[in-house]
């Protein structure tokens, strides 16, 4: 009599690797949508730090405004543009700040600029030295990317208003109000910040 052979047919091992495959599948779908959710969750982490530093500077400069009259460098000015019916405002100002290496004094030259960035707006930031000379150009690098909009607005007293030029009104805003906005889960979110320049004109 021949001895009983235990064993799987074919049939059966076909049906455990295709068990097998699916299972494989599924951890391996579920990992990499995990990974996905961890990095977006790092980049919206990121991008809400780069935001909250932006403002904080924003802040800052905005509070330190330096103005004189008759002084084309020493300046506060306000450009309302817009990216396909994005706000995109211009802000120029002179400013004062912690002197950095290479840097002669604590007086910056400073300018929040967006650019184009496909269907979004990314913001940049140039300084330099108020004491170098006008040939020494400032670099522009990015402070944010990917956002729905950035506006600057100025309250003369009575009302908010989008452009401002100290060479025609011979004097600083009130208050001064910076409105980022950008995508969140799907929706557009403003964050805002209000601003007085404390410094008297020179």
């Amino acid at each position: 009599m021949a001895p009983d052979r235990a064993g799987f047919t074919l049939l059966e091992l076909l049906v455990a690797l295709a068990i097998a495959s699916v299972v494989l599948l599924t951890v391996t779908g579920t990992l990499f949508s995990l990974n996905r959710a961890h990095d977006q969750v790092g980049d919206r982490m990121q991008q809400q730090r780069a935001l909250r530093n932006s403002l904080d500077l924003l802040r800052r400069e905005l509070s330190s405004t330096l103005y004189r009259s008759g002084d084309k460098q020493l300046r506060f000015q306000v450009q309302d543009r817009d990216f396909y019916g994005k706000p995109a405002s211009i802000l120029t100002l002179a400013t004062l700040a912690p002197p950095l290496d290479g840097e002669a004094s604590d007086q910056l030259l400073v300018q929040y600029q967006p650019e184009e960035q496909g269907q979004q707006i990314r913001l940049t930031r140039a300084s330099r030295d108020y004491f170098l000379l006008d040939s020494v150009k400032s670099t522009a690098y990015p402070l944010l990317e990917q956002l729905e909009g950035f506006l600057v607005e100025c309250y003369d007293g009575t009302t908010w208003v989008r452009t401002w030029d100290t060479e025609l009104t011979r004097r600083l805003p009130k208050q001064v109000r910076v409105t980022i906005a950008l995508q969140e889960s799907g929706k557009t979110v403003s964050f805002q910040i209000v601003a007085v320049p404390r410094i008297e004109p020179l």
